[in-house]
């Protein structure tokens, strides 16, 4: 099961897919009107309050519907969240975990926790008013979304992802993360990015202690030289590390 991040869909997934040995479902997290659509598209008003709940049913929605009973998850910048999430909520389901390139919040905290001390409580003062009071700003622009997912693609790859990148639900920065519940056995990955400049090697770092710092937070670190969005990039490259990770 492969679930993205931030102002992504599951287009994201669709250079790698025809690389991964194993069968793969990616998924559009809720709310599916701000999937695959730029931020010109003015977001709907359930980016307020859809958060890592609604993410997590969904997840295990679409694998009930697929006849899933047991996946390994790979989760992609914020979808690190979910995915601990559904191994928290079903752990009996799940045979592993890869996070690439994920946010991992100290536990009992929030995305924004995670981010930057520079940028925290800017961010946190941002998503409350977007949350509380429906303010939504125009999104990323263009240049920032070149800086921070496609500093190593090419044109026709930095089209595929800047046609496609929008909105996210603020609901999400804010909701209270909690690891507790995922086995200690249960396998756990983190694909470490070098090139990543959305969430930078020693902000990498920070989130990989965050993981192990959690109950059972045994974690097995892979490199790839790739920026943030690798399974547009470095497709080839990231599809023969999960191969490895979930054989």
């Amino acid at each position: 099961m492969l679930v993205h991040g931030g102002a992504h869909g599951a287009w994201c997934w669709q250079p790698m897919l025809p690389h991964l040995r194993r069968r793969a479902l990616a998924i559009d997290l809720p709310p599916t009107a701000i999937r695959g659509v730029t931020a010109d598209v003015a977001p709907p008003p359930e980016v307020r309050t859809t958060g890592l709940r609604e993410f997590a049913d969904a997840v295990l929605t679409a694998t009930d519907q697929a006849g899933l009973a047991r996946f390994a998850l790979v989760g992609h910048s914020m979808g690190g969240l979910t995915i601990a999430e559904v191994a928290r909520r079903a752990p009996e389901r799940v045979t592993g975990l890869a996070f690439v390139s994920c946010l991992v919040p100290p536990e009992g905290g929030t995305v924004v926790d995670a981010l930057p001390a520079a940028v925290r409580e800017m961010t946190r003062e941002a998503m409350t008013r977007a949350r509380d009071e429906g303010t939504f700003g125009p999104g990323m622009d263009e240049d920032l979304k070149r800086q921070m997912f496609c500093n190593d693609m090419d044109e026709e790859q930095t089209r595929f992802v800047l046609e496609r990148c929008g909105h996210e639900c603020v609901a999400a920065f804010l909701d209270t993360v909690i690891r507790t519940g995922i086995p200690p056995e249960l396998p756990k990955t983190y694909v470490r990015l070098l090139r990543d400049q959305a969430l930078d090697p020693p902000t990498q770092d920070e989130q990989i202690a965050n993981l192990r710092a959690s109950p059972g937070g045994d974690v097995t670190v892979v490199e790839l030289d790739s920026g943030h969005d690798a399974m547009v990039s470095r497709p080839r490259e990231l599809a023969a590390l999960l191969n490895t990770i979930a054989p």
